[in-house]
């Protein structure tokens, strides 16, 4: 089964986010994407929402190679504001060694992120997270559904998407998979405390998975 995992704001936080994103693509592209520009662009992951920026500065689509590149400015820029000795990111400590218990009871974890590889592989790290977790990050001409998909078909359900946001639950309910909140910020679905303690994500997966 695919037990697939949100990362930010789900499993942790690294604050200013979105500045790093601006100043990675103010690095190439010689200025940064306005906060106006940022708040009407429609999708969740990097891959939409640099896309979109593109498309509306430059009138055509990101290339896959541009995008690549995107992704290692914004790599640096993560390293830069939280490697070691740094300002540290906010992790969910229940929640991540409830992962650890789930992964010691033979279920596949997936972190179904909207980060880029490097940026998703390097928060991973960041927050200490089992390296057993396998990876699905924003990726080229993908949306967020279409990420959970991959996961899907590399599994036999019953699947699960654990996240703490709308667009969460809109992937999810796209892929027809069942959605799990952490937070307040997804009325009307059963939710997790950010503070929730590992036995209780594990209760609480067992529950939707019956």
């Amino acid at each position: 089964m695919a037990l697939c995992f949100d990362l930010d704001g789900t499993l942790g936080h690294f604050e200013g986010g979105y500045a790093l994103l601006r100043a990675a693509l103010g690095e190439l592209w010689g200025e940064e994407p306005t906060v106006e520009e940022l708040s009407v662009c429609k999708g969740s992951t990097d891959w939409e929402i640099v896309d979109e920026l593109h498309r509306n500065r430059f009138g055509e689509g990101l290339e896959a190679a541009h995008y690549h590149r995107y992704d290692q400015a914004c790599l640096a820029q993560f390293t830069a504001a939280f490697g070691v000795g740094l300002r540290q990111p906010v992790r969910h400590d229940g929640l991540a060694e409830g992962l650890v218990t789930l992964l010691e009871r033979g279920h596949r974890l997936w972190l179904v992120s909207g980060n880029t590889p490097g940026v998703l592989a390097f928060k991973a790290q960041a927050l200490v997270l089992d390296s057993r977790l396998e990876q699905v990050p924003s990726l080229p001409h993908r949306n967020r559904a279409d990420l959970l998909r991959l996961a899907m078909e590399a599994d036999p359900g019953p699947h699960l998407y654990v996240g703490d946001r709308r667009h969460d639950r809109e992937a999810a309910q796209e892929v027809g998979m069942p959605f799990l909140a952490v937070g307040d910020a997804v009325p009307g679905s059963p939710k997790l405390s950010p503070d929730a303690p590992a036995e209780r994500l594990v209760e609480a997966v067992a529950e939707h998975l019956r």
